[in-house]
């Protein structure tokens, strides 16, 4: 039997999963940590059955694309104006407290500035993933917390871009036209973002109203649009990330978006499952002691502090408390921006191995243990109590 073929591989990692899955459901766990050990327990650092680090950079690129997408059709743009206000001022005002709070961890440890100011990016974002999926569909569509959180995230998610599309001007080798190249970029986001826009009006949507008893139409033309974004993106000097998001937010602006994001559930919990489990696996865990302290209290700083300003931010812009503890737990963690950022910036030899291993260490910490908080005590689809469970 070949061991490194992607035959194989899917069949470990599906099987994997069923089994820790079942596991993980039967002791009262949460799924997402149950695709993460996966990934630890036989990925190349563990029990090496899935060996092969490019396929998982491959699964797990592929994996980010498609939920990104994904993503983005759950982020309706009119819930960003109907709260753009409140979120502004807590989107920046917490982000420069996070910024603050990982440079300064990391200078305590003796990182360089860089680095420093590396890690301290990382830790301004909340995930979207966790955010989104562990919050009841009612909310998230007709609720003004899900409003909010969609103008948080959605925010957060700009600025993330902007990160990105820095590091990768910093990246580019050309240390004397690393503005000419940030120039470029940041004028390729919005001309991307209008011709999506175009293309969605005047070509997707009155094809997608021709044929729309064809379903699987419909599925090839949103999975087309995917990687076509993702691929213009990439092209112009952005991520394909970057593009798939995109992708989807242009979407979310039609009426379609949501049969299509209701439809393609089944996808984004195949590469839900590819995303965590590729995290798990790329993790070196023989290298972990080397940001063991670092790693922990900023972990412990993110989980404790993240609710805390948000809850006192959103009381500032006369929300009420029990909404601020709320969207403050389900906003408690790192994001899977925060891993991007750490893979583009040690891509790019930007940062040191011990930072990039900082960012990681932290990410799965804080989505583990966010996971556990948010799922045992708050409304969500896959909560273990019944009392909790909400669809």
């Amino acid at each position: 039997m070949d061991l490194s073929s992607i035959t194989f591989s899917f069949f470990l990692i599906f099987t994997g999963a069923a089994i820790f899955a079942s596991l993980a459901l039967y002791t009262r766990q949460p799924l997402i940590i149950a695709y993460i050990a996966l990934g630890a327990c036989i990925g190349p650092y563990s029990l090496a059955l899935v060996t092969d680090l490019n396929l998982l950079s491959d699964i797990g690129h592929v994996g980010i694309i498609f939920l990104l997408f994904l993503l983005g059709l759950d982020m309706q743009p009119q819930a960003l104006w109907a709260t753009l206000r409140k979120s502004t001022v807590v989107a920046l005002f917490s982000s420069t407290i996070f910024l603050a709070m990982g440079y300064g961890v990391a200078q305590l440890f003796g990182f360089s500035y860089l680095d420093s100011v590396v890690v301290g990016a990382a830790m301004m974002f909340s995930s979207t993933i966790i955010g989104i999926k562990l919050l009841p569909t009612t909310v998230l569509h007709h609720r003004h917390t899900g409003e909010l959180m969609i103008g948080l995230l959605l925010l957060q998610d700009l600025l993330a871009i902007i990160v990105l599309m820095v590091l990768l001007s910093l990246s580019s080798g050309d240390g004397d036209n690393v503005g000419f190249n940030l120039a470029v970029s940041l004028l390729s986001l919005p001309l991307l973002a209008g011709a999506a826009l175009l293309t969605v009006r005047f070509i997707l949507l009155p094809l997608i109203a021709r044929f729309d008893h064809f379903h699987e139409y419909i599925f090839l033309l949103a999975i087309g649009w995917c990687l076509g974004m993702a691929e213009a993106a990439h092209a112009l000097g952005l991520s394909a990330e970057i593009g798939a998001f995109i992708a989807g937010i242009t979407i979310a602006t039609s009426p379609i978006s949501q049969y299509i994001a209701e439809n393609l559930k089944p996808l984004r919990d195949f590469f839900l499952i590819l995303f965590f489990f590729s995290v798990g696996a790329r993790f070196d865990l023989t290298l972990l002691q080397q940001v063991l302290a670092p790693a922990l209290l900023l972990s412990v700083l993110v989980l404790t502090l993240k609710p805390l300003v948000y809850r006192y931010l959103l009381k500032g812009v006369s929300e009420k408390r029990s909404l601020g503890w709320d969207l403050g737990f389900r906003l408690g963690q790192a994001s899977e921006f925060s891993l991007l950022i750490a893979y583009v910036a040690i891509s790019g030899a930007l940062i040191s191995e011990q930072a990039s291993l900082l960012i990681q260490a932290t990410t799965i910490v804080t989505l583990l243990v966010s996971s556990y908080i948010v799922v045992l005590n708050y409304p969500t689809p896959i909560a273990i109590s019944d009392r909790l469970r909400r669809n």
